[in-house]
């Protein structure tokens, strides 16, 4: 069930809420009644897959029970994590990336040695998994006491606000909350502007620019031959799905963020304005945050980081970090090659102190963006021939044009969107809010506190309208 949709929005969310809140008196109840709509939730698109994810709650929940039990036995307290990590790490490599195995060996073998059992992908695996997981590595470390009651770890894991596409949540960060959190009337109206403004992000902004994206990607891929993939389609294309990619992920995560403050719950960010990022390792500081820091947590931290006695030894921990990150989004070529994008350009800015020697904020940006830009279009690509493909598209090395009259019609159509994407991938509503209400502005002030609540209501009835005209409503972390 997608967040920004007709059944949720109308049914599930109000109905969700009512009840959460005639238990206020309570709390037991109401976490009863949050894990049994989250595994509603899930079960409304996944019937089957349900099954999967309550084993994968059981089985870490003890698992955190026995690392705890034999935390003075220190052999036999890392064989349960081990367990741990082999049944999580198992249950991924088996749904997400064992048909891709397949195939790879059948086509360097060039014929059918193992048969593709195709496999479907559950949906939100990747990021439910490493947050089970995640719960089991701190209570091993003593980060967290170990949770007793199998309920609350499966809130934990299938809360349904950040269950699909995160943030990845860290147990510590949300076991206080799930017994002594505190609803208010202020939480619930914060939480609707931020479920509201997320709203507005994907559904008028990414949505859009998804048709223009993949209009444009699908030209290319149709071969020169067919259509002449222009310079300037080729680079408005890949602008497109860099903004769309943002305003589809960022705007499902403030989703999230504000779901859960409507019960109470506050969620960590996982975007901040990514694409004002100075340097590729500012960028990834930035843009999925809790990835990030999964990843720098449980895997280059204890690899050594890079407090380690010689700089092979660091360069083996940034390529392990960036293989994972790419693999971790899919079973795909251009996946594990975007990973290593960014890995060489974050070694190559470590290794020629870029932080010491950045004293061209503008220039660096615009190399940062080309960067990650470069890199959406591998990401985006349905293999890595169009890749290839995409790429001499956007430099005329394809016998294709600078520009013509297609080029000319799709930027009339879609440049206010454009625009839109990239005024709003700006901080620019952080500085206002702090030019208004820091500083106190007087009249300003006052008539800003009068017209953002009008202002959020058409937001909601503009996105409502375009989905029940049917909007194109696609989201591409589903995929993960």
């Amino acid at each position: 069930m997608l967040f920004s949709s007709i059944t949720f929005i109308f049914i599930f969310l109000p109905v969700t809420l009512v009840v959460y809140y005639l238990l206020h008196k309570r709390r037991i109840a109401q976490n009863v009644w949050l894990l049994i709509v989250s595994l509603f939730f899930y079960a409304w698109g996944e019937p089957v897959n349900v099954l999967l994810m309550i084993a994968s709650i059981l089985v870490n929940w003890g698992m955190g029970l026995l690392v705890h039990r034999y935390r003075a036995d220190t052999n036999r307290k890392r064989i349960c994590l081990i367990a741990a990590c082999v049944y999580n790490i198992g249950v991924l490599f088996v749904y997400k990336y064992l048909g891709f195995i397949i195939d790879t060996v059948n086509m360097v073998s060039k014929r059918e040695l193992i048969v593709n059992p195709h496999i479907a992908l559950p949906i939100g695996i990747s990021f439910y998994t490493f947050q089970a997981l995640s719960y089991v590595i701190d209570v091993y470390r003593d980060d967290i006491d170990v949770e007793k009651n199998p309920f609350y770890v499966g809130l934990y894991v299938a809360f349904f606000p950040q269950l699909i596409a995160g943030p990845i949540v860290r147990y510590n960060s949300i076991a206080e909350q799930i017994r002594n959190r505190k609803g208010s009337l202020l939480k619930m109206s914060i939480g609707t502007t931020r479920f509201v403004t997320g709203f507005g992000k994907k559904i008028l902004i990414s949505n859009s620019l998804a048709i223009l994206a993949d209009q444009i990607f699908n030209w290319s891929a149709m071969g020169a031959d067919n259509v002449n993939t222009t310079v300037v389609m080729a680079w408005i294309g890949a602008i497109a799905y860099t903004l769309q990619i943002y305003f589809d992920f960022s705007g499902y995560s403030d989703m999230a963020i504000g779901l859960a403050l409507m019960f109470g719950f506050r969620l960590e960010e996982n975007f901040n304005y990514p694409y004002i990022a100075k340097s590729v390792s500012d960028f990834w500081r930035r843009w999925h945050i809790s990835l990030t820091t999964w990843f720098r947590e449980y895997v280059y931290i204890p690899l050594g980081g890079n407090r380690v006695s010689n700089k092979d030894k660091m360069i083996r921990n940034m390529f392990v970090v960036w293989l994972l990150t790419g693999i971790w989004h899919g079973a795909s070529f251009n996946f594990l090659f975007w990973g290593l994008w960014h890995f060489l350009f974050q070694l190559s800015e470590r290794f020629f102190g870029y932080d010491k020697n950045n004293d061209h904020p503008v220039l660096m940006r615009i190399y940062t963006l080309t960067e990650v830009l470069m890199g959406w279009v591998l990401f985006r690509a349905s293999d890595l021939y169009q890749a290839g493909i995409y790429f001499k598209n956007m430099f005329g090395l394809n016998s294709n044009s600078f520009f013509d009259d297609t080029t000319a019609f799709m930027l009339r159509e879609y440049w206010m969107f454009i625009v839109l994407g990239i005024v709003f991938s700006l901080p620019i509503a952080p500085r206002m809010n702090k030019l208004l209400f820091e500083h106190k502005t007087g009249k300003a002030e006052m008539v800003m506190n009068h017209i953002y609540p009008f202002a959020i209501m058409l937001l909601f009835f503009v996105c409502i309208s375009y989905l029940v005209r049917g909007g194109y409503n696609p989201f591409i972390y589903f995929d993960f």
